[in-house]
């Protein structure tokens, strides 16, 4: 007879899916009526399994809290984007488009600009501390920020995400050393990671804690990302919301509008260029999308 666990999944690849109980990992397959649309068993979904045999199923998907597309993790305290200045570079706008996809779910956001003993990218800590999130800086090699950095992640289920080769692989390595994750050496030519990272999986680095490493930017697919309306976008980005209510018309988009709040902030420098410049190209893309058609 089959016994009955409730667990977390902590690894989820090619329709297999390990399943942390209180008596330890059981690998597990997925009914046929899980494996469809949004009720296919993510990273991070709290799931009810029958194990007979020594082989699992997962049964039932318990309620989340949140959930994303890609990365495809569930039930995240907060997500942490990682950037560099150098080898690679990374685009705001990549960053800009994940804080808005977090923003949007009222997931806390966390920059953390890594590689700051190469660079310590003065520019990408101002926007982001003036756009309202906090900002860590770190380097995987000299150790910076490390203890800050597992300060903030102490008791939660927290996601990595950022360009493939910016060191998230490395700075789990430094927080805890026993995992031994592949890291991906960056190439000078292209300036952009190896995908060493090619799953979403839990690692748990201590009481409590665990820390989903994702795919890096590179392996986002734009069209199946997380949909925004247009409607919202402006609630996901938090430098907006002092000013959002104090526009001329009602229904301003903050574009081109007379009498906009938004803009009159941005000529006054209190909105970073680089935000705007990421809410209209994601503006762009929310017109596109018909309600009906969600």
């Amino acid at each position: 007879m089959a016994e009955m666990k409730t667990g977390r999944i902590v690894r989820s690849l090619s329709g297999f899916y390990d399943v942390m109980t209180d008596s330890g990992r059981v690998t597990c397959r997925a009914r046929g009526s899980l494996r469809k649309g949004a009720q296919m068993p993510l990273t991070g979904d709290m799931v009810e399994i029958s194990v007979e045999g020594g082989k699992g199923m997962v049964e039932k998907i318990l309620p989340r809290k949140n959930r994303f597309v890609r990365p495809a993790v569930s039930n995240v305290d907060g997500l942490v984007i990682f950037a560099a200045n150098v080898n690679p570079v990374t685009e705001p706008f990549l960053i800009d488009r994940v804080t808005a996809i977090a923003g949007d779910q009222d997931v806390p956001v966390y920059i953390c600009v890594n590689k700051c003993d190469l660079d310590p990218a003065v520019d990408l800590v101002r926007i982001y501390r003036n756009a309202g999130f906090p900002v860590l800086c770190t380097s995987a090699e000299t150790g910076e920020g490390m203890k800050e950095l597992r300060a903030l992640l102490q008791g939660k289920l927290m996601a990595f995400t950022g360009n493939t080769g910016v060191g998230k692989s490395s700075v789990l390595n430094a927080l805890c050393p026993e995992l031994q994750l592949a890291t991906g050496e960056v190439s000078e030519k292209l300036g952009r990671g190896r995908h060493t990272t090619r799953h979403v999986e839990l690692f748990c680095i201590g009481e409590d804690t665990f820390v989903a490493d994702t795919p890096g930017f590179a392996s986002f697919d734009t069209e199946q990302m997380d949909v925004i309306l247009k409607e919202n976008l402006q609630y996901a980005f938090p430098d907006f919301a002092p000013y959002i209510g104090k526009c001329q018309f009602h229904d301003c988009s903050h574009r081109k509008e007379p009498g906009c709040a938004v803009l009159q902030a941005l000529a006054n420098g209190e909105i970073e260029t680089t935000r705007h410049d990421s809410y209209l190209r994601l503006y762009e893309k929310s017109s596109q999308i018909k309600t009906w058609e969600l």
